[in-house]
């Protein structure tokens, strides 16, 4: 599937080491974050793994806020294959998602790439343009566990690499914090890859899904070849 022959690309490092100047970065890797040794590879291990998460009405929101979970700390701490210190995880997202990503070494700043979206199928061009969205959204987490972690829980689940995906702007606001069943990617050829990728995000931080989550999730996987 497309999700994970894009997960397969190898960062481009060749040349970073340059003493200065700008580099050319791109192309998507796996990344790895967190403790869990959950895998969720291919639609079956999704459905199967989709079984098996416990099944709730969501929980309340009271007091989340979105400085609950601190995000866009320091990438190489939390989990990503980052050519500097500098970078964080936003930084990160950008460079593993884009093509011809070009990152001045010391500072980290993005000046230009290219980067195809999975909900929209456009491709961007200018890095400002670009969200990183939660694929499972922070008030989602919340309302489905993650009241109930600590500060330092909830920063490493804002700045995972499994949960980070570069989008469009215009869809991630449209997503907002809803689940598969209140939204899906415009792009169905993507309902696949982002059921799975949800998935496997509620089974590795152990949170719930309800039923029409549930429901939903299952017709999405139906749509994978």
């Amino acid at each position: 599937m497309k999700r994970f022959a894009l997960l397969a690309a190898t960062l481009a490092v060749a040349g970073f080491l340059a003493a200065c100047g700008l580099v050319e970065l791109g192309g998507r890797e796996e990344a790895t974050g967190g403790t869990s040794t959950t895998q969720v590879d291919s639609p079956d291990e999704a459905s199967q793994a989709l079984q098996e998460l416990a099944v709730s009405e969501p929980g309340s929101m009271s007091g989340y806020s979105r400085e609950s979970f601190k995000h866009w700390s320091d990438a190489q701490e939390n989990g990503w294959d980052a050519p500097s210190k500098s970078c964080d995880a936003r930084d990160a997202a950008l460079i593993r998602d884009g093509k011809d990503v070009k990152v001045e070494n010391k500072s980290c700043k993005i000046s230009s790439g290219q980067w195809p979206d999975p909900y929209t199928k456009k491709t961007l061009s200018d890095p400002k343009s670009v969200d990183i969205d939660h694929i499972v959204p922070l008030a989602e987490a919340w309302r489905s566990g993650a009241s109930a972690w600590n500060d330092s829980q909830r920063e490493r689940y804002a700045n995972d690499p499994e949960v980070l995906l570069s989008v469009e702007a215009t869809a991630n606001r449209a997503k907002g914090d809803k689940d598969p069943a209140a939204w899906k990617p415009p792009n169905e050829d993507e309902w696949c890859d982002y059921a799975t990728r949800w998935i496997e995000i509620k089974s590795k931080y152990s949170l719930s899904v309800d039923e029409d989550e549930k429901t939903a999730l299952q017709e999405m996987l139906n749509t994978c070849a």
